[in-house]
């Protein structure tokens, strides 16, 4: 840190002749001094409703999140007590648009509070973020009655919902999926098996996409529909033990002569692979943010540490190896902060944002992984035993980079 601050105070001494220079060429021209112009642009300061987000986020995280995070993380279990006191406070399904009950945030607006709940633990954090996934294509694409219906009882008692699209046989390549959707009738007969969905024993309902001809290519193959986690033929499977996230659950769902009527698909038929990738640039900033919270908390932990612990006569903070291990964490997560922001803000603005939210998510993730390795190498022996954080955050970060589009 105190290399970072003697770096930063260098730069703006060495700095100001050329602001000067700025500023007098600016008066020459006509246009007005950068002290004086009022800026309808570029704009770093969160209003006052982001930071009482924020700052309720951050207190939920520290006071009922992180005091359980590790027994969450060792038991395996299924956070309910805290999903829905999330859901008390408003933390959850925050981009249901408000005619359905929901808080009708921006994406941006999301993004905050999931940095501050994934400071907390990612494993929980994913759980609560998975519902936004699940909505998501029933923003873009349901009915209104469709979103009445499954985007309305979201807001009346906490539920969780899941976006079953992964298979055995493919993650991220969606366009590869077997399981079949054939209609007869008014009525789509579903069969095949998803695998890896997030709160997928849990859920109440379920985005599905199915092949719907197998003949088509990939932009008119794919049928979207939203199912019902209680209908016949219906079956999850046991909850995946992973890595790390520990407190998420994952699951296989096995779906056998499953009956979904009609009014139930999303969209058009056969253009559900658009509506399935759509739902990514709305999700992909949200789980940048989730990475970014992490990446702050392997840093402060870090530097924590590293101001009290002794080697060679030294705090490792004065250790130079160490304080540039910092500074690259520090470059990193601002990097990585402002990118998610700007993917939820070019989406905010009514634009596509697929380019900026696949940037967030890759640099979020990869900056994630690095944060928390150089964390647990910081710690040393002590980084590798479980009665400290930062080997549960290395195991945590590591999804980052396959979930939501792998990074390499």
């Amino acid at each position: 840190i105190y290399f970072v601050v003697k770096m930063a105070g260098f730069l703006s001494r060495i700095s100001l002749p050329a602001v000067r220079l700025l500023r007098h060429t600016r008066v020459i021209s006509g246009v007005p001094d950068i002290n004086t112009r009022t800026s309808l642009g570029i704009n770093f300061e969160l209003t006052p409703e982001q930071k009482e987000y924020q700052e309720t986020a951050r207190k939920f995280a520290k006071e009922a999140i992180i005091p359980v995070a590790g027994e969450y993380d060792k038991s395996g279990e299924y956070p309910w007590p805290i999903i829905k006191q999330a859901w008390e406070l408003g933390l959850t399904n925050t981009l249901i648009p408000t005619e359905y009950g929901g808080l009708g945030l921006k994406l941006i607006d999301d993004c905050i509070i999931g940095i501050e709940i994934a400071y907390g633990c990612t494993g929980i954090g994913t759980a609560i973020a998975a519902n936004g996934l699940a909505e998501a294509p029933v923003i873009l694409g349901g009915s209104h009655e469709t979103k009445k219906k499954y985007l309305g009882r979201m807001t009346e008692e906490p539920l969780v919902a899941a976006y079953c699209v992964t298979e055995p046989n493919c993650g991220s390549d969606v366009a590869g999926i077997k399981t079949s959707a054939v209609k007869k009738g008014n009525e789509w007969i579903i069969n095949g098996s998803k695998m890896w969905i997030t709160n997928g024993s849990h859920a109440n309902w379920y985005f599905l996409l199915a092949r719907s001809d197998p003949n088509a290519d990939t932009n008119n193959a794919f049928t979207a529909f939203v199912i019902d986690r209680d209908t016949p033929g219906i079956t999850p499977g046991r909850k995946e033990w992973n890595m790390g996230q520990r407190a998420s659950n994952t699951a296989g769902v096995t779906f056998e002569d499953v009956v979904i009527p009609n009014e139930n698909v999303i969209g058009v038929p056969g253009k559900g692979f658009k509506i399935a990738m759509g739902a990514f640039d709305m999700t992909r900033p949200p789980v940048a943010a989730g990475a970014v919270g992490l990446a702050q908390r392997a840093f402060e932990e870090a530097t924590k540490y590293s101001l009290t612990r002794k080697a060679f006569g030294k705090y490792l903070i004065e250790q130079q190896a160490v304080a540039f291990m910092l500074a690259d964490m520090a470059i990193g997560i601002e990097s990585s902060r402002l990118c998610t922001y700007r993917g939820a803000w070019e989406a905010d603005q009514g634009r596509r944002n697929t380019y900026y939210a696949s940037i967030a998510k890759a640099l979020a993730s990869d900056v994630a992984m690095k944060c928390t390795i150089d964390a647990v190498q910081i710690f040393g022996g002590a980084g590798y035993n479980s009665e400290y954080p930062v080997e549960k955050l290395m195991r945590d970060a590591k999804i980052f980079q396959i979930y939501e589009g792998t990074s390499h």
